[in-house]
């Protein structure tokens, strides 16, 4: 039973950014860097038990989405797709940890060489990432994750699919998720290509308050010694945070974003220096996500301000004569843009 979502004392960026990238699985996912013991891992599994049920395709091991078409389905839904409604079933999303010393056969999936050679069948059997299809992967200390992996990471999250090749066979099937990753920066540097991945990057921090920290503990120690009375008593809160997820989620399509908007996002990404512009499609996805969760149906310049750390911090290149971190940058670059 996962530690209530409303339960979870400060972490606020961390929190918003994880509800972001629900609303809108096109933000690219969430790193989290920070200190051991602050929550990274309980708020994603919190924030999964918040997701409504999916529906999906009854027998598919892929999770494929009855709602979807070619080439969106797998191939074997897609040998299946006869004109008929194909029978679904309700499935909680899925949250799937990836560890550090999985093999690659375990993480993309294997194939049976030795039962297609002798049948000649094509018998597969999936891997990590066909589990994770339209949830969430979560990577716990991703700075330590092994090149082979981080090359098989990069490759389905830039095309939506995995393809598993062996000795001539071939398997192919969706694998879009929600990745998330977190660390401890002192224990090694992400892989730019990976980190470029990533939609937005917040940093947790040990509170340094006495309330902030009382609260805590005590919210943890309620909880592990009556779990079922302490979700019992935060299921009105979790359920205010499940309907504003789908009410967002919902209504996602209809926030418009204004030309002088998308304006704002370019020059401040311009005076960041940030390289392509994948900063400035983030952070506009991002602005429109917040604006469906708080029910707004136009964005503003102050849902830009507020996403821009997240969005930006991760994107800049380093600067030898400028000890600020990348937050405190991203922040004086919008003080100067609106004069704030």
């Amino acid at each position: 039973m996962p530690f209530p979502f409303s339960a979870i004392v400060g972490q606020e960026e961390m929190k918003l950014a994880l509800l972001i990238a629900a609303v809108d699985h096109s933000v690219g996912g969430v790193l989290v860097f920070g200190d051991r013991g602050t929550g990274k891992s309980t708020a994603i599994r919190a924030l999964a038990a918040l997701m409504p049920n999916m529906a999906v395709v009854a027998g598919c091991p892929y999770q494929c989405d009855p709602a979807f078409d070619r080439p969106m389905l797998c191939e074997q839904c897609n040998a299946d797709k006869s004109g008929k409604a194909a029978k679904t079933r309700s499935v909680p999303v899925p949250v799937v940890d990836l560890p550090l010393g999985a093999t690659e056969d375990r993480v993309i999936g294997a194939l049976d060489l030795e039962r297609a050679l002798s049948h000649g069948e094509k018998a597969f059997e999936p891997g990590l990432l066909a589990r994770a299809h339209r949830g969430f992967l979560y990577i716990d200390e991703v700075n330590l994750l092994e090149d082979h992996l981080v090359d098989a990471l990069l490759d389905v999250a830039a095309s939506g699919e995995n393809v598993v090749e062996r000795e001539g066979l071939s398997i192919r099937h969706p694998a879009r998720f929600v990745l998330v990753g977190s660390g401890n920066p002192e224990e090694g540097e992400l892989r730019p290509q990976l980190l470029d991945r990533f939609g937005l990057s917040v940093e947790v921090r040990t509170p340094n308050d006495l309330k902030t920290r009382v609260a805590i503990v005590q919210q943890r120690d309620l909880f592990e010694r009556d779990n079922e009375a302490f979700v019992k008593k935060c299921r009105r809160k979790d359920g205010q945070v499940r309907r504003q997820l789908a009410n967002a989620r919902e209504n996602l399509s209809g926030v418009e974003v204004p030309p002088d908007v998308i304006g704002l996002a370019a020059q401040l990404c311009m005076l960041l220096g940030t390289d392509g512009l994948r900063g400035e499609l983030t952070l506009i996805r991002a602005s429109r996500a917040l604006a469906s969760l708080e029910g707004k149906q136009l964005v503003g310049e102050e849902e830009l301000k507020r996403v821009a750390p997240s969005a930006l911090r991760h994107r800049l290149r380093r600067d030898p004569l400028d000890e600020a971190g990348s937050g405190t940058r991203v922040q004086r670059a919008i003080d100067e843009l609106f004069g704030t």
